[in-house]
């Protein structure tokens, strides 16, 4: 199998900060909040008693809780194709630890990442989640029960 290394011309990341420039406020997941809850039917909740934002019940950001995780990083649902991307492209901003790597997530470091480049991810995570989530009604789930023995 042939894997395409990406260079930086084949990314379609958004540079930090205007141009270029690394001069920025940082964010907190108050901006995260802010961005994300102005995407159609994205809710506030709560994920292991942290903030969180879902639409239609899946997780689309939330603070990354797990001692894997760098301080200050977001958790954001993201298709796995794209997270390869963004870590790829982008190593200092996003990342992945292996506490996460079986999920549709990446890791952000807040400190690093514009409030447009923030914009840009969350949109594109609300759409990945979104289409995950199909109708707003969920399918049931098989559930094949086991008799109990003794």
């Amino acid at each position: 199998m042939v894997v395409k290394q990406l260079r930086h011309a084949d990314c379609d990341v958004p540079e930090l900060g205007e141009n270029g420039s690394m001069a920025r406020k940082k964010l907190d997941f108050n901006a995260v909040r802010d961005i994300g809850m102005a995407l159609p039917g994205v809710k506030e909740s709560t994920i292991h008693g942290a903030p969180s934002l879902k639409v239609r019940g899946k997780l689309l950001a939330c603070p990354a809780l797990h001692k894997s995780a760098d301080p200050d990083s977001l958790v954001v649902r993201i298709g796995l194709a794209e997270r390869a991307q963004l870590i790829s492209c982008r190593p200092d901003t996003y990342y992945l630890t292996p506490h996460y790597s079986n999920y549709p997530m990446v890791l952000v470091r807040l400190s690093q990442i514009d409030r447009t480049s923030l914009r840009g991810l969350l949109e594109r995570s609300w759409s990945f989640a979104d289409a995950k989530t199909g109708t707003t009604t969920s399918k049931p789930r098989n559930v094949k029960r086991r008799a109990f023995s003794r």
